[in-house]
């Protein structure tokens, strides 16, 4: 269709949109082209040998006239959507858990495990920590080989709601069974509360810290590949573990917590890191 009539060009483009629902990419230089990069989902115009009106009719121009650009250009779409999605199934995870945990103590014991302070800690790490972590995962020639989403794709899709809800019903179970058994496993000593409540604390944010790392990929089992090369990722667990540990060991009466032993210290590592195996069996089951 190079060489038609910019009428052709246009009834191509708005066919392959209105009738079969597509999503239609145009690249052009001539003002011939200028009707068809308009009607495009996505028109993009030469920045050198382009004329102006085929720049002012399309949404991206390509400054260096390299048809190779354009790959570039949907790697980075393609990586800053599944970066989105990524972010928002862990998003959902933590706010399923929290609300469920929250609303079921509250509705059979008359109080809530987690505390308005400790609920804004999580809100930090659920929200501002971790759009950073997870939307500044680079992108990877790995992208290139998946379908294209479509017109009438799904922004959460099967696999999203598959690990969403295998992730909320273990730590909601685990953190269901602390608050009826726990007292019986790991208290002693005064304040047995306050340690209870320190300890379901401590669990879901070392959750929601290995869910973190599994949220990295949603269909991979291999979690860790390429995580060192990000450093922002790798800097935000770290200051969310660390700030865990000020949280819990020296802010007591801010915070309503209380100081953990070394053995309790290890279960809530151990139950958060739990998460990962279960993630990789999730990962396991065919929901396409």
């Amino acid at each position: 269709m190079a060489r038609s009539s910019p009428l052709d060009k246009h009834t191509l483009v708005k066919q392959l949109r209105t009738t079969f629902g597509e999503v239609v990419a145009v690249t052009g230089d001539g003002t011939n082209d200028a009707p068809a990069l308009h009607e495009a989902d996505i028109g993009l115009a030469m920045g050198i040998a382009g004329t102006e009106v085929a720049k002012e009719s399309a949404d991206v121009i390509i400054l260096d006239d390299n048809f190779s650009t354009i790959v570039t250009v949907a790697k980075w779409g393609r990586s800053v959507y599944i970066n989105i999605q990524k972010f928002v199934q862990f998003q959902l995870t933590v706010n399923v858990v929290a609300l469920l945990v929250n609303f079921t103590s509250a509705c059979i014991t008359g109080s809530a495990p987690l505390t308005a302070v400790q609920l804004l800690w999580v809100n930090m790490i659920m929200d501002t920590l971790g759009a950073l972590a997870l939307a500044t995962e680079p992108p990877n020639d790995d992208l290139m080989k998946r379908p294209p989403v479509g017109r009438k794709g799904d922004f959460i899709s099967n696999v999203m709601w598959r690990n969403i809800l295998g992730q909320s019903v273990y730590q909601f179970v685990v953190i269901w069974f602390l608050q009826t058994v726990g007292r019986w496993f790991f208290l002693w000593g005064p304040n047995p509360d306050v340690v209870l409540n320190t300890l379901i604390f401590n669990t879901f944010v070392f959750c929601q810290v290995f869910n973190e790392i599994n949220s990295r990929e949603m269909e991979e089992v291999d979690v860790l590949k390429g995580m060192m090369e990000n450093q922002v990722f790798v800097a935000v667990i770290s200051c969310t573990v660390v700030f865990q540990i000020i949280i819990v060991e020296y802010l007591g009466t801010f915070a309503n917590t209380t100081p953990l032993s070394f053995v309790q210290w290890l279960f809530c590592l151990g139950v958060g890191y739990m998460g990962m195996p279960i993630a990789a069996k999730l990962k396991e089951i065919n929901v396409e």
